[in-house]
C-alpha cells in the first residue's frame, strides 16, 4: 500500500529544503492571490504551508476544496520567502506537484481555523470539530500528559494500578447513583462507582499495600462551570500501615511535581503545604475551600460590639449573632458608591447589609460618626487598621454567615485585583467534623465520609457530643478550587457499626450497603488512608480554563446530555422487555 506521508505537517526544518515530502491533513486556511494559492495544512502535530501555483493543473482543483477537507500533497520543500518565527516550520514551505482528495468537508456550522462566538450547543453537537480547535486539541494533550506523569510520580513510590469495577451495588451515602438494571436477575440493579472506595480499601485488606487507578467515577448531579454532570476521572490511591502525614508526603510529592512541570511559568507554593483545621478556615476565610492567593482575612469582631454605640450591630450582638470584620487596606478614600455596592451585594444574599469605618484622611467615614474616639483607636488596635485602610463588617450566625463571609472576603479581592493571577497557593484543609447537623430536619449526618477513622476512635463515639467528633478527614485546596480529598479509614467493624449507628444506620443496614468490606474487616484489615483527586479539575486550574468541559475530550452539556451521540435516548420496547422495566408516563 502507498504511503500517505513522508514527514507529519509539524515536521520540516530548513534542513530539509531540496526534499521531496509527501504530507497528509486537513486543510486549515486558503489564501488565493491569484497567481498562487497558499495552503496551510494541519494535522495532530503541527502546520505546514503549501503553495499551489496558478500555472499548475492543480490550481483550479485546490480552489474548489473546502477548509477542513482531508488532502494528501507531495512536492518539493523550499525556503519560505516570508519566514514565520510563529511557526515550527514557519522557515519552509511545500511547493506542491501532486494532490489527492481523500475526504471532503461540507459548509462547517463554525469556524475551526480561529476562536469564534458559536454557541456551546453546536460546539457539543459537532465535538469532533471543535476538538480540532488549536486551543481546545492543545487541552486535551495536556490532560493526557498530565495523567501520565501522574501515573509516573506514582510508581516512583512504589504504588501499582489495579482496575476496579464499574458494575457494583448501590450505596446510601454521597450523590444520587446512575442505575443499571440487571436483565439475569430480574428487579436488581446495578449501579455504577461514585468512587471506587470500597474496593481500594478491599485491596488493601488483601495485602496489596500501595494501589492507584487513573479512575472513572459517575454521580448524578447537577453539573457546574467546575464539575461535569455524569462522569469524572480522578487519581484515587490508598496505602496501607499509613497516617495522615504518610499521604501528605505522597500527595506532596505527586501534585506538587505536577504543578511544577505543567504551571506554565506560575509562581508555584513548594511543599510542605500549609495545614489549616476546617474551623480556622471557616472563620478566616469564610471556606473550606480558601483561596489563598485573596490576602484579605476575617477576624471575629463580636467582643468589639455590645455597647459600642451602633445600635444596630449591638443589639444584633445582644440577641447572639456574631460580627466577622474584614481590614482592607488602602481603600479609605475610595467612594461611598464602593461600599453601597457591597451592602447591596450583602442585602442581595439575604444577610442584611454590612457597616464599616474608613479611616480617611480628610476623617472617619462609615459608622465611625456613632463611635467615639476611644472605640475608633480601639478597633486600629485590635484588628491592625491603620491609617487610609478601611473596616468592612458583616454580621449573622451559623453556616450561612459564614459562607456568605467568604463570598464578601472573594468579592471585595476580585473588586480591587488584589489576587495574584500568576500563581499557584495551596493548603491543607484538616480536622473536619465527623458529623454535622441537617438545617431542616436537626438530624445528625456523616459530614464528609463515611468511611473515616475518628478521632479518638471508640472513645470519641461513646462520649462526646457526635457535633464535637473530628475525623482524620482532609481535602487539598488550590487556589480556591477543592482537588482532593481523603481520610485515614476506619479499619474497625465496631467502630464502623457505632458510627453509622449515630448517624441512623442500624448493623442491618451496614451489613446489607457495606457487606463485602464490613466482612473483610473482620479477617484482619490493615490501618490504612487515601485520597484522590479530580483529573479534570486539575487540568482545568493548570490551563486556567473557566468551563471543566474545555478539558473533557466529549463532554455532556448543561443538561447531561450528549447532543453528538444523542445521549440519553428512548430504548425498544424489546430492551425495556427484556429487562423487565416498563417506563411510567409523567403526568405533573
Amino acid at each position: 500500500m502507498q504511503s500517505y506521508r513522508t514527514h507529519t505537517c509539524g515536521e520540516l526544518r530548513g534542513s530539509d529544503i531540496g526534499k521531496k515530502v509527501k504530507l497528509g491533513g486537513w486543510i486549515h486556511r486558503k489564501r488565493n492571490l491569484g497567481n498562487l494559492c497558499f495552503v496551510d495544512l494541519r494535522d495532530h502535530y503541527g502546520i505546514t504551508q503549501c503553495v499551489f501555483d496558478s500555472s499548475s493543473d492543480l490550481f483550479e482543483k485546490i480552489e474548489a476544496v473546502r477548509v477542513e477537507s482531508v488532502i494528501g500533497i507531495e512536492g518539493d520543500v523550499v525556503a519560505r520567502e516570508s519566514v514565520n518565527k510563529n511557526m515550527p516550520t514557519g522557515d519552509v514551505e511545500l511547493k506542491v506537484t501532486a494532490l489527492e482528495v481523500y475526504s471532503e468537508a461540507d459548509v462547517l456550522p463554525f469556524q475551526v481555523a480561529m476562536e469564534d462566538d458559536a454557541p456551546e450547543e453546536i460546539r457539543l453537537k459537532y465535538r469532533f470539530l471543535d476538538l480540532r480547535k488549536d486551543r481546545i486539541h492543545k487541552n486535551i494533550l495536556l490532560r493526557s500528559a498530565v495523567i501520565q506523569r501522574s501515573r509516573e510520580l506514582m510508581r516512583e513510590q512504589g504504588f501499582t494500578e489495579y482496575q476496579t469495577p464499574i458494575l457494583t451495588a448501590s450505596s446510601p451515602e454521597g450523590a444520587r447513583d446512575f442505575l443499571v438494571p440487571s436483565r439475569i436477575n430480574p428487579g436488581k440493579f446495578y449501579a455504577l462507582p461514585q468512587a471506587p472506595q470500597q474496593f481500594k480499601q478491599l485491596l488493601m485488606v488483601s495485602g496489596f499495600d500501595r494501589y492507584f487507578q487513573v479512575a472513572p467515577c459517575f454521580r448524578d448531579e447537577d453539573p457546574r462551570a467546575d464539575r461535569s454532570p455524569g462522569e469524572f476521572y480522578q487519581l484515587d490511591m490508598e496505602m496501607s500501615f499509613a497516617t495522615q502525614d504518610d499521604v501528605f508526603g505522597v500527595i506532596e510529592h505527586t501534585l506538587g511535581g505536577i504543578f511544577n512541570e505543567f504551571a506554565n511559568g506560575k509562581k508555584v507554593d513548594q511543599a510542605p503545604y500549609l495545614r489549616i483545621p476546617f474551623r480556622e478556615a471557616m472563620a478566616k476565610y469564610g471556606s473550606d475551600k480558601p483561596d489563598l492567593r485573596n490576602p484579605l482575612i476575617l477576624q471575629n469582631a463580636t467582643s468589639f460590639f455590645g455597647n459600642s454605640g451602633f445600635g444596630v450591630y449591638d443589639g444584633l450582638v445582644n440577641e447572639g449573632k456574631m460580627v466577622k470584620a474584614m481590614v482592607v487596606a488602602g481603600i479609605a478614600d475610595k467612594p461611598r458608591s464602593f461600599f453601597d455596592k457591597l451592602d447591596a451585594y450583602a442585602k442581595e444574599e439575604g444577610m442584611g447589609g454590612i457597616a464599616y469605618v474608613a479611616f480617611a484622611e480628610a476623617g472617619a467615614k462609615g459608622i465611625a460618626k456613632l463611635l467615639n474616639a476611644e472605640k475608633l483607636e480601639e478597633l486600629k488596635t485590635a484588628y491592625g487598621a491603620k491609617d487610609g485602610d478601611a473596616v468592612i463588617f458583616m454580621v449573622g450566625k451559623g453556616v450561612k454567615f459564614d459562607k456568605f463571609s467568604g463570598r464578601l472576603r472573594n468579592k471585595v479581592g476580585e473588586e480591587l485585583g488584589l489576587i495574584d493571577t500568576n500563581s499557584f497557593k495551596m493548603c491543607w484543609i484538616v480536622d473536619f467534623p465527623f458529623y454535622e447537623e441537617n438545617e431542616e430536619t436537626g438530624a445528625v449526618e456523616f459530614s464528609h465520609n463515611p468511611f473515616s477513622m475518628p478521632q479518638g476512635g471508640m472513645d470519641a463515639l461513646l462520649n462526646k457530643n457526635p457535633l464535637d467528633i473530628l475525623a482524620y478527614q482532609y481535602d487539598f485546596v488550590c487556589n480556591g478550587v477543592e482537588l482532593l480529598s481523603g481520610a485515614v479509614r476506619n479499619h474497625k467493624p465496631e467502630i464502623m457499626y457505632k458510627a453509622f449507628e449515630i448517624a441512623g444506620y442500624d448493623h442491618s443496614v451496614v451489613d446489607s450497603k457495606f457487606g463485602g468490606m464490613i466482612s473483610a474487616f473482620k479477617f484482619g484489615a490493615p490501618p490504612h488512608a487515601g485520597s484522590a483527586y479530580g483529573m479534570d479539575r486539575l487540568v482545568m486550574l493548570l490551563l486556567d480554563e473557566p468551563i471543566i468541559r474545555d478539558v473533557i475530550l466529549f463532554p455532556l452539556n448543561g443538561k447531561a446530555q450528549d447532543l453528538m451521540m444523542q445521549a440519553p435516548n428512548y430504548v425498544t420496547e424489546q430492551q425495556l422487555n427484556e429487562l423487565h422495566i416498563e417506563v411510567v408516563e409523567d403526568k405533573r
